[in-house]
């Protein structure tokens, strides 16, 4: 029933546990993913803890390791201590320092948007959340919030004050083999979240295409998933754009996401984190939902500051 709460105590490897911070600031000319987390390999040799950093405008990106006795999570509560930075769902602490980036400060996060949750759905997974065999799970911390506080940037202080921030993680032994992610809540309506994911899935001896997509616009979630009987109507990926149509019995809902360049991000598998996944925060999303029957349009708006990722083959049309 808390999917933000630390899941790998007593686990063992292969397994990792990542959270991921989306922060904006007012202007929108800073723009970072913050990726706290720890990985656990079959060689305890590649044990590690990690805070990784992208610019969501140049694309530089940095990885931090520390070794795994300086990762330390609160029991009940999301409290994470990675060396001398912390990560809560109110705020972070950062004190990272390299040769090529310098990251300090405090943040602190108002007004947080919860995922809904419920004994048949404890998060965005649904009731596939409870099943204890799953490759790789998800949970959404907050789908919306404003920030609060000050970074220092190679010295430089940036102003986050007033800036919107988002905050999910994955959990697992792997990331899945091919996926689509894409999420935005920088709509011209203050409040409204597109978080939107499709994955090939293990399940057991099969596999199958899983999607969760999930829009929350005036305080109510409208949600597409393969636990609801969503269809996917159409999914065709370009290298300008992902163009994507979910429906369900009540509700259609259109997304085209505008493709940018990004930086490169560590993912896990079972052995490694290792350099290979393309993240932008430059994207943009043009969003439709409607009524089935009446066609009548409830919300249309395009995400800025988006980010999205194309990873592998889903078997759907490319051009």
């Amino acid at each position: 029933m808390n999917p933000e709460w630390y899941h790998g105590r007593d686990k063992q490897p292969p397994f990792f546990e990542g959270w991921y911070f989306k922060l904006i600031d007012a202007s929108e000319q800073h723009r970072y993913a913050i990726i706290p987390g720890i990985f656990l390999s079959h060689d305890p040799a590649k044990h590690h803890a990690f805070v990784q950093v992208l610019d969501g405008l140049t694309g530089a990106s940095a990885y931090f390791t520390y070794p795994p006795e300086q990762f330390h999570a609160a029991e009940n509560d999301f409290d994470v201590k990675i060396g001398p930075n912390r990560f809560r769902r109110d705020g972070v602490h950062l004190a990272l320092e390299s040769e090529s980036l310098a990251l300090k400060g405090d943040l602190s996060f108002e007004n947080t948007v919860p995922y809904p949750k419920s004994v048949y759905a404890p998060g965005i997974m649904g009731p596939f959340g409870w099943l204890t065999f799953m490759e790789c799970y998800h949970g959404v911390v907050s789908l919306d919030h404003r920030i609060e506080g000050t970074l220092t940037l190679n010295d430089q202080p940036v102003d986050f004050g007033g800036g919107r921030g988002y905050i999910e993680k994955d959990w697992g032994e792997s990331f899945p083999s091919a996926w689509i992610w894409s999420q935005s809540n920088h709509f011209e309506q203050p409040g409204t979240c597109l978080t939107a994911s499709i994955a090939t899935i293990p399940f057991k001896v099969l596999k199958f295409t899983g999607t969760i997509v999930s829009l929350w616009h005036e305080q109510h979630l409208y949600c597409f998933a393969t636990y609801t009987g969503a269809k996917i109507e159409k999914l065709t990926v370009s290298d300008t754009h992902v163009d994507w149509v979910m429906s369900t019995r009540q509700h259609r809902l259109e997304m085209v996401a505008t493709r940018a360049q990004g930086g490169l991000l560590h993912e896990p598998n079972r052995q490694e984190m290792h350099r290979r996944v393309e993240e932008t925060l430059r994207a943009t999303i043009a969003v439709r939902l409607s009524e089935v029957t009446s066609g009548r349009e409830l919300f249309s708006g395009t995400g800025r500051n988006a980010g999205l990722e194309v990873q592998g083959d889903l078997g759907f049309q490319t051009k």
